[in-house]
This record gives C-alpha cells, structure tokens and sequence, in this order.
C-alpha cells in the first residue's frame, strides 16, 4: 500500500487531520494542530501567518490549504546524499523503548531489498535483551550481525563490526546502540567514543546518525531531538509506533527547529511497516488532500 494510503487512513483514525475548508479559520487551525501532536508554538506560529495572510487579502476562499501545505513543506529539508565510501556507517541512536533495535533491523532488511549487502552491530551491550532481539531478526531476515557478551564495550562492537564489514565487502554497517545509561552523560559520552570508532575505520564515518523517536511519546519527542542532536550529532529522523495512538504532528515541530529530515516511518511491528517517509504525502494526509499524481 502507498505511504499516503497508510498515513491517510491512521491520521484520519485518529482525528489528527485538520478541518474541511469551510471550517479552516487559524483558530480551528490551531486547535487541530495541537491535537495532531505538533506543538503550540508551530501552531500558534502556523494560525498567525494563515490570519495574516487573510487579513492582507492574499487568499482567496479555498485557497487556505494549499497556502498551509506549502508553509509544511518548507518545515523538511531534503536528506544528504549517500556517501561514496563503503560501507555506509549508519548509527541508530535514541532512548530505550523507542524501537531503536526493530529500527535497526527493518533497516537492514529494506538495504538487502535493495540488492545491497547489511551487516548489524549490536553495540547495545547494557542491555542484554536488545542483542538477544538483534539476534532474532538478523536470524529471520537472513542478515548477518556481529555481537559479543553483555556488557562488553560498544566500541570494541563496532570496532569488530567495521572490521567485519570491510572483509564481508558489506555495503551498509548498521549498529544498534545503548539507549540508555546511568545518567545521560554518559550516553553521549558512549556515543562520542563511537563516532571517533567509527571514524577511525572508514572515511567520512559515521555517515549517518539516525534518531528514533516513538511518536506516542507526543511532545517529549522534540525534547530528545533536541538533545542527541546536540550530543550525538543526529543527521535525520526515524518516527516509530504511528500505528498506535499517535499522531504524528511531532514531526513537524522537529523539522521545523532543528532542520533535521525525517527519513522512515514505523506503522507496525512487520518488516514491510517501515516506510521512506514522503513529506508530500505526510502533508497531504495531514490536511486531507488527495494525493498527487
């Protein structure tokens, strides 16, 4: 199914969609924001650019949708270029519960999709639990992953994963990382030690640095953003568990101040419930338009 045929029907599931036209003022418009879990200051900055506009008379009836969507848009910058060096580094940061280990397998399934070679790390040895589940799917999806003990060093991991990945001649080396230490200190200090790991290895690396954010957590989800990317020098954004109760909106007040690209979306537990996210169509779901051709 298409990424806006999905989207569409859980925003709309959701009440998260804004109102018909008829009814579009900025103050429905705000109300309808905050409810999608975007924010009042993106809602409130969104309501007074729509009644300015208004109010100079440069809308005419109708017009309010396609004046919104083009404001949205402009929220998400495009994603960077694929690195020329192999293989492709790619972290997966974020807290605990977030899906950061599904992610990070989902991930390397959609790369051997693509005709490329994955190899998982499972550099989040703090917690027993998320080596055991990498283990899992790297087993169902017939991916390879390189793993040690509990406890052991996460850049001794990736180090033997980078390793492993350059003799493997892999295309793409996707570490799952700790989401939690004893205090957030010494998270991004474990993860500063594997961007200089990393580095080390292959040129240009880490050439991604993803964030998974599980987007029932609402607002606090732009209160995470804001700090791995401070400290972890997050490159984009994964959005987990939209097939919940979420709705999504936090997106756009992530984009929107920190100018971080959302690459995926998570809209269940299975393999395929990982989809390139479309900004267009994320939009287009979002104020009930029909897709574009």
């Amino acid at each position: 199914m298409q990424f806006f045929e999905r989207l569409r029907g859980l925003l709309t599931s959701k009440g998260a969609t804004l109102p018909e036209v008829g009814s579009l003022n900025p103050e429905t418009l705000e109300e309808a924001l905050i409810l999608a879990d975007a924010g009042p200051d993106l809602a409130s900055e969104l309501a007074s650019d729509l009644r300015r506009a208004l109010a100079k008379g440069l809308l005419s009836p109708g017009q309010e949708r396609a004046f919104l969507r083009e404001k949205l848009l402009a929220f998400f910058p495009k994603p960077a270029p694929a690195p020329a060096h192999r293989p492709e580094v790619i972290l997966v940061v974020g807290v605990n519960g977030s899906g950061k280990t599904t992610t990070a397998a989902k991930l390397a399934a959609k790369v051997a999709a693509s005709g490329g070679k994955p190899l998982l790390a499972a550099c989040d040895t703090f917690r027993a639990a998320a080596t055991e589940q990498l283990q899992l799917w790297a087993q169902r999806l017939g991916v390879e992953v390189v793993a040690q003990r509990a406890g052991a060093d996460p850049g001794a991991v990736l180090y033997d994963a980078l390793a492993a990945a350059q003799a493997r001649n892999a295309t793409h080396l996707i570490a799952d990382t700790a989401g939690r230490l004893h205090t957030k200190d010494n998270l991004m200090r474990e993860l500063a030690k594997l961007h200089k790991v990393a580095a080390r290895a292959v040129p240009e690396a880490p050439h991604q640095v993803l964030l998974v954010v599980d987007a029932t957590t609402g607002l606090n989800g732009l209160v995470q953003a804001r700090e791995f990317r401070e400290h972890a020098g997050v490159t984009g954004l994964v959005l987990t568990k939209l097939d919940g109760t979420a709705k999504g909106g936090v997106v756009l007040a992530i984009a929107r101040e920190l100018k971080l690209p959302v690459l995926w979306v998570g809209v269940g537990e299975q393999v395929e419930d990982l989809l390139l996210f479309d900004p267009e169509g994320f939009v287009d779901a979002l104020l009930g338009e029909p897709q574009r051709g």
